[in-house]
């Protein structure tokens, strides 16, 4: 498979993503002005409570079985350790360039959160298609690959929806509370700076132990959230035979059930991407990045993070971690040189924090991704061939 023929399609689902954005971004302006601050807002609710855990769920009991558990442990492992290094690497930038406290978790957020689902459903089955690929028969590389990245987006949602989910909100209360200090600062009658000293105290004070006694509360709420419900009962129902037999298949009593809950799935990456788009309208405008920001979380994503990935997947398969498919080498290999998880959008409008430094951010990350993707898959293949 030649370059040009793998830029084409590595960049196919890049510029989907930008097409769609600049759609919303147009639907957002004064002209139209369908895609308002209140209309993308509840178009987000919908989002997180409806399409988003319709498609964790769909995912998930579809393709997961026990023995494929089982059989690919080490992805979620290889996941795991892509969410470390980039949150690792995304922590040293926040230390060394020193953006806003609000952003901070942002920048570790998309460091470490890749879009492990709709662009490896269009890379993977694309390349199995093309004669000459590394991976043998088409249509048996084309099922299979359509299973491990089924099997990667469930993961995926799963660590995003529990670890970014953590940071993004931790990030909004970070920002609510830093204006409730201000304001408090400003608001006060005796501006000396002993009473500005006393009330940061008592507020700072007044904060830690409400985080302390609420981190339980805390952490239920984000274990509970609709994405990772749906994670549950996903893996629950694609590993028991018995309800997955209720659901799933042509010959399934109740696949009404499971085919109205895809057909809601589906309209998941449109509507965040759509989202995106529209606050990209005031994002160039509002948007308090540092250039130095920007480049930071390109090369974590498409320069430390792949040559991580190397290491790590050829130890994997030096220790007898991996089965012998090179397709799913090339899959893990993948996960460490995507672009950032477009939920991140999704989170940072449900905590009304950063959306115009993440649309921005998006931006960047997803042009660059093009060239990005398509040549380290190209070092990839030359590697497992």
């Amino acid at each position: 498979m030649g370059f040009l023929s793998l830029l084409k399609v590595a960049s196919m689902p890049v510029v989907q993503v930008l097409l769609i954005s600049t759609l919303g971004a147009f639907m957002a302006t004064d002209y139209l002005n369908l895609l308002s601050t209140d209309a993308r807002r509840y178009l987000n609710k919908i989002a997180f409570f409806v399409f988003t855990p319709s498609l964790v769920f769909t995912s998930l009991a579809q393709t997961v079985r026990f023995q494929d558990i089982i059989t690919w442990w080490f992805m979620p492992v290889n996941i795991g350790i892509t969410f470390l290094i980039g949150g690792s690497m995304g922590w040293i930038a926040v230390k060394i360039i020193k953006p806003e406290p609000h952003i901070q978790n942002l920048v570790i957020a998309m460091s470490s959160a890749g879009n492990l689902g709709n662009i490896l459903l269009i890379i993977i089955p694309a390349i199995c298609k093309e004669d000459g690929n590394p991976f043998g028969d088409k249509t048996v590389c084309s099922k299979a690959g359509l299973s491990y990245v089924s099997f990667s987006m469930a993961l995926g949602n799963f660590f995003i929806w529990t670890y970014t989910y953590h940071l993004i909100r931790s990030a909004g209360e970070k920002y609510r509370t830093t204006h409730v200090v201000t304001d408090d600062l400003e608001s006060s009658n005796e501006p000396n700076d002993e009473n500005s000293h006393l009330l940061n105290e008592s507020h700072h004070a007044n904060y830690s132990m409400g985080s302390n006694s609420g981190i339980c509360q805390k952490l239920g709420k984000e274990l509970l959230s609709p994405p990772v419900v749906a994670a549950v009962i996903g893996f629950i129902f694609g590993t028991i035979k018995i309800l997955r037999d209720l659901i799933i298949g042509d010959n399934a009593p109740l696949r009404v059930i499971q085919n109205s809950i895809k057909l809601l799935g589906d309209g998941t990456i449109p509507c965040i991407t759509l989202i995106l788009g529209g606050n990209l309208t005031k994002g160039w405008r509002k948007a308090k990045l540092k250039p130095t920001v920007i480049i930071a979380v390109i090369c974590v994503r498409y320069i430390i993070l792949p040559v991580v990935g190397i290491g790590v997947v050829k130890a994997a398969s030096h220790f007898g971690f991996l089965p012998s498919d090179p397709l799913f080498h090339f899959v893990l290999l993948i996960q460490f040189t995507l672009p950032p998880g477009m939920s991140i959008g999704t989170m940072t409008q449900l905590f009304d924090v950063a959306q115009a430094e993440c649309s921005v951010l998006f931006l960047w990350t997803y042009l660059v991704a093009g060239l990005a993707v398509t040549g380290w898959s190209t070092v990839f293949m030359w590697l497992l061939s």
